[in-house]
């Protein structure tokens, strides 16, 4: 099997945000499923449920990229991407708002928008050069 960036940032993202989402239940008990105020996980960023469950779908296409083929890889890089920068941006006008269903906190924001340029960066930079057979 070929190595390849996008294979290897959906891997470990994939896992990372399963990770995230289970451990985030920990800190939710007696938190309402849409609450805009959650617990925190790791003390810093806050969650529901509902962002404990987007965590675990984004976590597992993100994991079943990265293990499927490079195309897969970088389609879901790229638009995981680009749905945390656009998160990472509303998300700064949802806090205090009864629109912030994933109980969102500003080191949510910075977060999500760190992932965006890592997602983004592999799928639209990576591999640019080199083809690819599709599978």
């Amino acid at each position: 099997m070929r190595t390849s960036p996008n294979r290897l940032v959906a891997t470990i993202f994939g896992a990372v945000y399963l990770l995230v989402g289970l451990l985030g239940f920990a800190v939710t008990g007696g938190v309402g499923f849409i609450a805009t105020e959650g617990g925190l996980l790791l003390g810093i960023f806050a969650v529901n449920p509902l962002h404990n469950i987007a965590h675990l779908l984004i976590g597992a296409a993100l994991l079943f990229a990265g293990l499927k083929s490079v195309p897969v890889a970088k389609a879901v890089n790229t638009t995981i991407g680009a749905v945390y920068l656009l998160l990472g941006i509303v998300g700064f006008f949802l806090v205090g708002t009864a629109a912030n269903i994933l109980a969102l906190n500003t080191p949510d924001h910075f977060l999500h928008l760190a992932s965006a340029l890592v997602l983004l960066a592999a799928g639209l930079g990576a591999e640019r050069g080199t083809r690819t057979a599709t599978v």
